[in-house]
Order: C-alpha cells, then structure tokens, then sequence
C-alpha cells in the first residue's frame, strides 16, 4: 500500500513556510509540520496553518531546538504512527520546487523501495561558494559508498520509504543537525537501499534564513565523514561484493 505524506521542519521560517504548505496542499498530500523549537511568532503561524486545515496539516512540536535531523526523525516516527508508507521531505524556506511534488511522488509509486533523491539545478541566486563547496561532501559520499549512485547528498528534496529510516534510527544514533541529510543516505545505501536521481530546481532560501552554522555544521559534517570511511573499511567487502554482482 502506498501511502505518502510531506515531511517539513520548520525552524523560525515564518515568513515562507505559509506559500509552502499551501503548495503542499495543492498537491492533495497530507503534511506533517516539526516545529523544532521555533520562536512564538514562528509558532503562531504554524498553528494557524494547522488550524486551517485540520486533518491535512499536522503538527508536531519540540519544545527546544534539536536541529534539522532531528526533527524529520521526529516526523518519521510520527509518519509511522499514522501509517504512512512514503515520506517526501521538503524544506520550509521556499528554495525547492513544489511543482515537482508529482514527479517525486510519481517515482517513489513505481519504485516504492527506493529513496527518491533530487539533485539540485541552480539558478543564479545560490552563492557561487555555497554551491561548490558541496562537491567536497559529494565527493566523499562517493568514497564512503563506493559508487556514483548519490549524485547529490545534500539536497532535501527527497522521498524515502518510512519503515527503513525508522528501522535504521532505533539501530543507529543518526546526526541531527546539517550532517542528517547525507548520513542517512549513505547508510541507507550501505542496507541495499536503492537510490534514484531526479532533477529539480533549487533557488537560494525566499526569507532569506539559513540555519546553516560554518564552523559547528562543518565539524559535524567532517566527523561524519570520517566515521562513515571506517564504516566503509568495515564493509569494504560486502560493497566490492555487490558492485561485482551489478556488473
């Protein structure tokens, strides 16, 4: 049975989240919003958004600020319970495309036990040094899976089949802040898990807020990084394995 919601965190992005979800909603998908820990006029709107629409628009609440990962694990297990059997994650900033929705929805359909990953495609208001030094992280996600399958682990434009992620984070403590997005796909991928690339749109955040701390989210993402290439020693012989048997 395939059943999707939209998975948003929401963190003090009061000024966008409103034209997402009703974005969402347009789509005729259900929402789950994670307010990780917002401030009250950020917490006023998403009650508002709620309020508008009962029974389309959930929302769940941290009470203090856990970060990005940890309020989409927070929404998965809320998805679990409600029964959902897809989650498309999508930022509340504004920067992804919604009109993509039915693309992702689509794929995750016909391949429901694939995540669905887009790879961004910028226009011109994304920082010129923002947007290169992503490649360091892509590289090393190709290290430490092996492959070229990930085109993009940073993009939160994605669709994930729901029982995997939560199987995953009761196995595993997952980073939970700017270093959950390409953890969890690599890991993901270490399971066996396939990933399919879709292109989509990305323009830099319409209210302006980015949570993205240089020097704390940078240590996070290098630590990470090298967990996952002992990781990878450790499971160099499944990987070599499996590549083998792909030829």
């Amino acid at each position: 049975m395939f059943e999707p919601c939209v998975l948003i965190p929401v963190y003090n992005h009061e000024h966008a989240i409103g034209a997402v979800v009703q974005a969402v909603l347009a789509h005729g998908l259900p929402c789950i919003l994670v307010d990780d820990g917002s401030s009250d006029a950020c917490a006023r709107v998403l009650d508002a958004l709620a309020a508008q629409s009962p029974g389309r628009v959930m929302l769940v609440r941290h009470a203090v600020n856990q970060g990005k990962g940890g309020a989409v694990l927070t929404g998965f297990r809320h998805a679990a319970e409600r029964g959902f059997s897809h989650a498309l994650q999508i930022d509340a900033d504004g920067q992804h495309n919604a009109a993509d929705i039915p693309r992702f929805i689509d794929e995750a359909r016909s391949n429901p036990h694939a995540a669905i990953v887009g790879f961004p495609v910028y226009d011109h208001s994304v920082p010129t040094v923002r947007k290169y030094a992503r490649y360091l992280t892509h590289v090393w996600v190709w290290i430490n899976t092996l492959s070229f399958a990930i085109r993009d682990s940073m993009c939160g434009f994605r669709v994930y089949p729901v029982a995997p992620v939560v199987a995953l984070a009761k196995r595993r403590q997952l980073g939970l802040r700017m270093n959950f997005d390409p953890e969890v796909l690599v890991r993901l991928h270490w399971t066996g898990l396939r990933v399919i690339n879709v292109a989509t749109r990305v323009s830099y955040p319409t209210d302006g807020v980015s949570h993205f701390q240089a020097v704390r989210d940078n240590v996070l993402i290098s630590r990470m990084h090298a967990v996952l290439f002992f990781g990878m020693l450790l499971r160099l012989p499944l990987l070599l394995g499996r590549k083998w048997l792909s030829r």
